[in-house]
């Protein structure tokens, strides 16, 4: 059987081989052909190469990658993998070829190559797994322990739940399964949005998979085969949200210098011998830099080293000198394997038995999962390797000299049911996977979601966008009940306040209201954050720059508002007065317009286009089920947001719908680069085709 490239009329890729390894080819072929830029960026990102073409602003990053190993620990991964599943090795092998056979043609039609003097760079057979450790090293935050550290040390132990939150670099996720019991059909229906950061091109690849061994419709990582988090067989669906799991530990690294080396202190008392090399980073138009990597037998110290972050050596007569020297420790490093042996079984999966074996296979990130099959079978359970350690190794810091840190196996994925009344929703709360986790969403979404739910006995694949895209913010109440206790306030302030209390508490981007309670929110941030209370949280100790989003306290107490607000006392700080003071410098300057001149789209892209786009105004806000996320207090502009839609429907596959925030090119100024936006911005979604006869066929490869 020849292998055949189709298209529908969004431009998604409709791909038919004759073996799985033929059709691995033709998408990593589609994918190079559709994003040789991205696949670019995310190759350079996995290997610490992309300050190379992109200059000194991406160099934080690739000094990152470079300590933390991460193009090693993808060699190692693959290589187990080679051992232990020779199968889903040459499968990826595959997919690696076709994309080095697409590059070509992706780099003439992508102009971003021209402008940076680039050409495409050869992929090997580690590159995904390389790429997926690159997205995902930070997806479970563990900056958060140097967050939680630098609390405890200012304000004390108590503070740390103050200011709990899922945190700046943590991607979220709505999710609901609606069994046969509560649709029109009979069949479920799984419908639910990730939220990461936006970029273009998107994170997520629409693709149709079709061979003798399945015939699979899903969201695909560009440069990793199959299809991971979101996918349909035709008899069995499967969705996932983060679990906020906590499964990377950093620790306090005692290291000396020796004539032979580098050494670390052991929770045994004894000095052994750290790995170490110097890597070298090219800059664009700048001196190249060296790097020193360092490996503990934790893992790779990612922050400071031996000298500490001042230069101050260690001395090791002086047992309470402690420089800073923090490793990491997560699972693949440890354990060489990333999971990748469930890629093939998810796309073979027909009932929700096969789903559940082969999430079994899962590593990371740790998530979620919700399946449902024809038969009426169902599944929800949490996927992915949390080790076993002490509950002192979840929160914070742990010094490695000291015994008792150490790993000792994996925990037990949790599972759960569905609820009395047919339905499992997740949005990345307090659910089946508490036991893994410290900070979790609040419960806001959720609560939403299943509320909506409720209010109708019987629902279909069609009805799911008016859930998507509900705007109402439960967390304004916390903020709305300080205002409606305020008195003696100047006429304009009274007035603010009480069309406040009168609002409707809807994010909606033409709302004049929703503006004026996103400029009083970011004022109260403002006078928290400035308050001397917390004067020793808003300088950030001198830790690498990428892990300075995590440690930025105007950000956290913007997203902590609600504790910060609700809290029985805060540190002397005077709230109501607080909130008076933003109420009237609101009122005094308020904003002209509506929510959407300010709430804006602002996506992410490693190299601005020469001509910026109009990025349209959004709805939607941090804890809306329409997760726009913005920085309150310091922007409206949403960065963060549903990277894709979906509805899954069991009854009839091709009822099913998607769609991207852009589109299924990653070509600026190709027809489908981002024709998907306005319905993206509308709630709409995009038919899901699976009639060969409906599309159009591109070519043969």
């Amino acid at each position: 059987m020849a292998t055949e490239i189709y298209r529908d009329a969004w431009g998604i890729p409709h791909l038919r081989a004759g073996s799985a390894a033929e059709l691995a080819h033709a998408q990593g072929l589609v994918t190079a052909r559709d994003r040789a830029w991205q696949l670019e960026i995310e190759r350079h990102r996995a290997q610490g190469t992309s300050a190379s073409f992109l200059g000194a602003s991406a160099l934080p990053w690739d000094r990152f990658a470079r300590r933390a190993r991460l193009d090693d620990t993808a060699r190692r991964c693959f290589a187990d993998l080679e051992r232990r599943d020779p199968e889903t090795a040459a499968w990826l092998r595959a997919y690696v070829d076709g994309v080095n056979g697409g590059l070509a043609a992706g780099g003439d039609a992508a102009p971003e190559f021209v402008r940076t003097s680039l050409t495409p760079g050869p992929w090997h057979p580690w590159t995904p797994l390389g790429v997926w450790l690159a997205t995902h090293i930070l997806f479970a935050g563990f900056p958060a322990k140097l967050w939680r550290e630098q609390v405890a040390a200012h304000l004390g132990g108590d503070a740390i739940g103050l200011f709990a939150t899922d945190g700046p670099g943590t991607s979220a996720s709505n999710g609901w399964l609606v069994s046969g019991a509560r649709t029109v059909t009979g069949q479920a229906v799984i419908a639910g949005d990730p939220h990461r950061w936006i970029e273009d091109p998107g994170v997520y690849q629409q693709i149709h998979l079709s061979c003798p061994e399945f015939d699979v419709v899903g969201l695909a990582v560009p440069g990793v085969p199959g299809i991971a988090h979101f996918g349909h067989t035709g008899t069995v669906a499967w969705a996932i949200t983060n679990a906020m799991a906590d499964y990377q530990d950093l620790y306090r690294e005692r290291l000396r210098r020796t004539g032979a080396g580098v050494e670390a202190l052991g929770p045994d008392g004894v000095w052994r011998r750290a790995a170490r090399h110097t890597e070298v980073v090219e800059v664009a138009g700048e001196e190249p830099v060296e790097v020193e990597v360092i490996e503990t037998d934790r893992g790779p110290v990612v922050i400071g080293g031996p000298e500490g972050l001042d230069g101050d050596p260690f001395d090791p007569a002086d047992p309470s000198d402690a420089p800073v020297a923090i490793s990491l420790r997560h699972p693949p490093r440890v354990t060489g394997d990333l999971g990748f042996g469930a890629l093939l079984p998810l796309l073979r999966a027909r009932r929700v038995a096969d789903v559940d074996r082969a999430f079994d296979r899962w590593a990371e990130p740790v998530n979620v999962v919700q399946a449902a099959d024809t038969e009426g079978g169902v599944l929800h359970r949490v996927a992915g390797r949390v080790p076993l350690r002490a509950e002192a190794n979840r929160l914070r810091l742990v010094p490695a000299w000291e015994p008792g840190h150490e790993w000792h196996g994996w925990q037990e994925a949790p599972r759960a049911g569905l609820t009395d009344d047919g339905v499992a929703v997740m949005a990345n709360q307090r659910g089946p996977a508490e036991p893994l986790g410290v900070e979790f969403a609040p419960p806001h979404r959720h609560d939403r979601i299943a509320a909506l739910l409720a209010d109708k006995e019987r629902w279909s694949a069609a009805d799911m966008p008016a859930i998507h895209t509900d705007t109402h913010l439960a967390s304004a109440s916390p903020l709305l009940d300080h205002l409606r206790a305020l008195d003696a306030l100047t006429p304009e302030a009274s007035a603010l306040r009480d069309r406040l209390l009168a609002w409707n508490r809807r994010m909606d981007a033409g709302s004049a209201d929703a503006a004026l309670y996103s400029a009083v929110r970011g004022a109260v941030v403002r006078q928290l954050a400035a308050h001397p209370a917390f004067a020793a949280l808003a300088t950030p100790p001198a830790y690498p720059e990428v892990f300075q989003p995590w440690l930025a306290l105007l950000p956290r107490v913007g997203f902590a508002l609600e504790h910060l607000l609700r809290a029985e006392e805060l540190y002397g700080i005077d709230r109501p007065s607080a909130v008076r003071a933003a109420v009237e410098e609101v009122a005094a300057r308020p904003p002209a317009g509506v929510w959407g001149d300010t709430h804006r789209l602002a996506p992410w892209r490693a190299l601005e286009p020469e001509a910026p786009y109009d990025e349209p105004g959004l709805s939607g806000d941090h804890d809306c089920v329409l997760c726009t996320s913005g920085v309150p207090g310091l922007t409206d502009r949403a960065a963060r947001g549903p990277v894709a839609r979906y509805v899954w429907d069991l009854a009839r596959r091709e009822d099913s719908r998607w769609v991207v925030p852009l589109g299924a090119s990653g070509v600026p100024g190709s027809p489908h680069h981002r024709d998907q936006l306005p319905l993206w911005l509308a709630g709409d979604l995009v038919p899901v085709v699976t009639d060969w006869t409906l599309l159009k066929k591109e070519t043969d490869v």
